[in-house]
């Protein structure tokens, strides 16, 4: 049996925003370190969650971030900062899990996204073979990496060699395109795309595109749900985010 709360004359319940921290800076600056460039708070630095001081490789990257910050209202919505998000992980966590991200990204690529194919219907896989075909082609060519698609719900057994193509670009990357990279692999569920769009073989919103494929074709038949929606809007968001950080990490120093 459901009962009605009430509250006095000018109380309010609670609401979900009221648990973020409040806004507590007027200014947002960048500001050069001797080892990058740091996003100040009213003058003070920002730190990580693990108190790391939060100073960047380039003022693009560093500019982004302050951007976030300084669109904050009264409280501080963590989700809307996608870009600090990611840099908060490369400082706080790939110190210690390099080799874990490199072979978790490896892992993905065993079970790719781009090779699991519909058996049906014809229209769906026409869509992923339009898709994801010049990919694993891009990716057979420009990594040497060849990946086999197959139908079914049952992972093919992927060539050895492909998956230490992706493991060795993998481990080439410094803290912060790992983090991207590793990111982008989640939410997409493919390395091919995570590889391509730290490649600039895409852009955010083609991951995001190529990643969805299914749910397009879902939603062409049976019409948008609002929930799906906003799930892949938070994803193609998120994916935009990516792209954004790697071009700033490769900005040219300004003059």
């Amino acid at each position: 049996m459901s009962e009605k709360y009430e509250t006095k004359p000018g109380v309010r319940l609670p609401k979900p925003e009221d648990a973020r921290p409040k806004r507590f800076y007027e200014t947002v600056s960048v500001e050069p370190t001797e080892t990058g460039f740091a996003v100040r708070l009213d003058g003070r630095p920002v730190k990580t969650p693990a108190k790391m001081p939060l100073e960047v490789p380039t003022e693009a990257l560093a500019r982004l971030i302050a951007a976030e910050w300084d669109v904050q209202g009264e409280r501080i919505d963590a989700p809307s900062m996608p870009t600090t998000r990611l840099c908060f992980v490369a400082l706080d966590r790939m110190g210690e899990s390099l080799e874990a991200t490199v072979a978790e990204v490896t892992r993905y690529a065993a079970t790719d996204l781009l090779c699991f194919r519909a058996p049906d219907p014809a229209e769906l896989v026409a869509a992923q073979a339009a898709a994801w075909d010049p990919l694993l082609k891009w990716a057979d060519e420009t990594l040497g990496a060849h990946f086999v698609p197959a139908t079914g719900v049952l992972p093919v057994d992927q060539d050895p060699v492909a998956l230490q193509r992706v493991m060795a670009k993998a481990g080439e990357q410094d803290k912060w395109r790992l983090t991207a990279l590793a990111h982008t692999t989640a939410v997409c569920g493919s390395a091919i795309l995570g590889l391509a769009l730290l490649e600039g073989e895409i852009d955010g919103e083609q991951a995001f595109a190529l990643s969805s494929v299914d749910e397009a074709f879902q939603a062409s038949q049976w019409g948008e749900d609002s929930e799906a929606a906003e799930r892949l809007a938070l994803l193609k968001g998120e994916l935009q985010a990516v792209d954004a950080m790697l071009r700033a990490l490769d900005a040219p120093a300004a003059v």
